[in-house]
């Protein structure tokens, strides 16, 4: 019986598990090339992926690596750098790292998993990532940057990499630039 239950779970947990797609290995394969490149000083890598390979992407690394305060993210991506996500974000969490956050007449409307409607504008310079948050909407509710910027803040610092978005990101993989233009991310080591 125990090896019955056994069988069970582990069939159930691979039943569970996300099945790779051809974007999904494109990526996949694009860091392992940008990793050689990186440590062996090899050849420039130049790519680029089409909006609906980086959701297939960003939904594939969410349910194989969960991320804590985010279960989803979906992109729109436009020219000059701008993207538009529709994230769910976990607010209960966000209040348990740092109480207080979430503004008092907000609350009552974020709290739990709700999804976010966020659009930002980001800058390369010398292999490194600024963003600015453009706007920011709860269900039609318009939120402030500050509040946005700051919850961005704390999910980032909890995330595996600790990041500060308070100052220029790193970009992974020796990579120096990346850019957008309307429904493609491209970029080079």
């Amino acid at each position: 019986m125990c090896r019955f239950l056994i069988s069970i779970v582990v069939l159930s947990t691979a039943a569970a598990a996300p099945v790779p797609t051809p974007a999904v290995f494109k990526m996949l394969n694009l860091f392992q090339s940008l990793e050689t490149s990186q440590y062996h000083n090899a050849q420039r890598i130049s790519f680029s992926f089409t909006e609906s390979e980086l959701n297939e992407y960003l939904s594939y690394a969410l349910q194989t690596v969960p991320r804590p305060g985010i279960r989803s993210v979906t992109v729109k991506v436009f020219a000059y750098n701008y993207i538009s996500t529709f994230t769910s974000v976990d607010f209960d969490a966000i209040e348990r790292w740092k109480p207080g956050t979430v503004p008092v007449l907000l609350r009552p409307a974020l709290s739990g998993m709700k999804a976010i409607w966020l659009d930002f504008r980001f800058q390369v310079n010398n292999g490194f990532v600024r963003f600015s948050v453009e706007k920011a909407y709860f269900q039609g509710i318009s939120l402030p940057s500050f509040f946005v910027e700051k919850t961005i803040q704390i999910v980032a610092a909890h995330q595996p990499e600790n990041y500060d978005t308070s100052r220029p990101l790193p970009l992974p993989f020796g990579l120096q630039q990346v850019s957008t233009k309307e429904h493609v991310v491209t970029g080079e080591n």
